[in-house]
């Protein structure tokens, strides 16, 4: 006898006699004489041990024990010195826990260099970033990669005064906030000067933006007009966006290689669009460009393609230098059209350390290695080795997309034109359970492959999505082709065992509470009981206390 029990106890508020449709999918207990197995969900969540439990409240030495007798406290600096060797090898162990960042596919940034361009970032690790007037090679550096940049990027100022307006930062989020400082410092100006009302700035992006765009509204007190999505379009839509700005729009911010499917949006068409709106309204609303992840793709595989400078209303763009930039974590880069993008009050000058220091920074102290390693590549690979390497990471991802479609068991969301980004779904029901199924499967070969739903308008679909870097060569993907495989038969297999009560409840408020503005259902524990060797469908009316339903079990 197979028993299956529905333990939960959904609460609803019913408004003025309005009929709800819900549907519960439940996994549940299962009791069978010779197997016992609990099938409940389990939401995961990162846990930290709490320090009352003994054996978490100490770090285990394992081979450090030769030199250490008495495990260090975990929560709590140690009171006394052990020797660098045990130190070392404590936090080696545990960091052997940690995910191999060549198998995390789910991240853009940069998990490979050369040994030569480690040797530079470690000879640098020493030196403090804003400390120009006692690193002037270092601050050198950083200029010659801001220029190099904004000649990729077509700026005027760099071809006409070899002087371009730009900052390294620790990244695009940084650098995408000082932009968007800019664009509001410049707004509110003009507002002022005009005497209009300044308190109400927004910025209108798409729904696939990165979050930090969301911090830059929250923090700085910008409204975020978002164009919400659709299935089968997946970034802004640049018709509704510009149909979304108003007078205190303070720019329109397009995404070059979207987070969710690496996807271009159309920057030319947003350019034209906005060029006619603001010729009808008398405004000047301008672009800005997140090209966190596409900055360093389509110069290199698409320079046809307008996007950048060239489109007179784009104003300011940031890149990531450590995404296909090619260097390690913490490094990104925001460049303007021209010194009359950046309002002169946003840039500080501190006299440090007996040197006059201009700054337009959100951090201040920082390291130099990554200014450094930037400006190796550049000078290493030449314009010519970024394409390459470029060319190389799209035909990977051509190699795993193909080997994704000859499954049949995917459609695969990212475009061919983008960055190299390989997004795909699960075809046919079921396809929420499946995905993050095979996320979690594919975890058991040391694969880190994300799955994620799409944003409101499009969150029924759920894709799986493999960021294809330099370091991602095709005997790679023939190995992630060769598991996915596997892991789609253990996936296919475990959700065909797994028992599920799908219940449909049709609920209507009752006489007494029409009038009432609200009211509570509430419907109790309830079992349902079948024979395994006699399956069958049984309809029948559930009662819910004094409400009226219809279900179907």
């Amino acid at each position: 006898m197979w028993n299956w029990w529905l333990q939960e106890e959904p609460r609803v508020c019913l408004s003025h006699g309005t009929w709800y449709k819900f549907i519960f999918n439940q996994f549940v207990h299962i009791h069978h004489s010779k197997d016992c197995r609990n099938l409940k969900p389990r939401m995961v969540l990162s846990v930290v041990q709490g320090c009352e439990e003994e054996s978490s409240s100490v770090v285990s030495s394992v081979f450090a024990s030769r030199y250490v007798q008495d495990p260090p406290p975990r929560y709590k600096m140690p009171e006394k010195s052990i020797p660098k060797e045990a130190a070392y090898q404590i936090v080696h162990d545990e960091l052997l826990l940690d995910g191999r960042p060549r198998l995390n596919l789910a991240t853009f940034v940069t998990t490979w260099m050369e040994p030569e361009c480690d040797k530079l970032m470690a000879e640098a690790i020493n030196k403090n970033y804003v400390d120009m007037d006692e690193y002037p090679v270092t601050t050198e550096l950083q200029n010659r990669c801001v220029n190099m940049i904004a000649k990729l990027f077509n700026a005027p100022s760099a071809d006409q005064t070899k002087q371009a307006v730009g900052v390294g930062t620790v990244g695009s989020s940084e650098a995408m906030m000082l932009a968007g400082l800019a664009f509001k410092k410049k707004w509110q100006n003009k507002r002022k000067a005009q005497k209009k009302p300044f308190d109400k700035p927004n910025i209108v992006t798409g729904a696939n933006v990165q979050v930090c765009w969301e911090k830059f509204a929250r923090y700085f007190e910008v409204e975020l007009k978002e164009v919400k999505l659709r299935e089968g379009y997946y970034v802004m839509d640049p018709v509704k966006a510009v149909e979304m700005v108003d007078e205190n729009t303070i720019c329109v911010a397009a995404i070059l290689g979207s987070t969710f499917n690496g996807e271009f949006e159309d920057v030319k068409l947003l350019n034209t669009l906005l060029t006619q709106k603001n010729k009808r309204t008398g405004w000047d609303t301008p672009i800005h460009v997140d090209a966190a992840s596409g900055g360093f793709v389509a110069p290199f595989l698409y320079p046809e393609l307008e996007w950048d400078f060239r489109l007179p209303l784009v104003k300011s763009i940031n890149v990531s230098g450590h995404k296909y930039g090619l260097v390690y974590a913490g490094v990104g880069w925001a460049i303007w059209r021209s010194k009359e993008e950046l309002p002169e009050e946003l840039i500080f000058h501190i006299n440090y350390l007996g040197g006059d220091e201009p700054t337009f920074t959100l951090n201040f102290s920082k390291g130099s290695s990554q200014v450094i390693a930037q400006y190796y590549q550049f000078l290493r690979m030449g314009f010519e080795g970024y394409k390459k390497v470029m060319s190389n990471c799209m035909e990977s991802a051509r190699i795993l997309r193909e080997g994704l479609e000859k499954t049949g068991r995917f459609q695969i969301i990212s475009k061919e034109k983008g960055v190299p980004v390989v997004a795909f779904a699960f075809k046919g029901n079921d396809r929420k359970n499946l995905a993050f199924g095979l996320s979690k499967a594919l975890r058991n070969y040391g694969w880190i492959v994300p799955a994620y739903t799409m944003p409101a308008n499009a969150e029924n679909v759920t894709v799986l999505r493999v960021v294809v870097r330099e370091d991602f060569g095709r005997q790679l993907v023939e190995k992630l082709l060769f598991h996915i495989g596997v892991a789609l038969k253990e996936v296919t297999d475990a959700a065909s065992s797994v028992p599920m009560i799908r219940l449909t409840v049709e609920m209507k408020a009752d006489e007494s509470e029409m009038n009432a503005g609200e009211g509570t259902l509430h419907i109790p524990a309830a079992s349902v009981h079948w024979k395994q060797d006699k399956p069958e469908t049984v309809d029948t009316q559930v009662p819910i206390m004094d409400g009226k339903t219809k279900g179907v079990c």
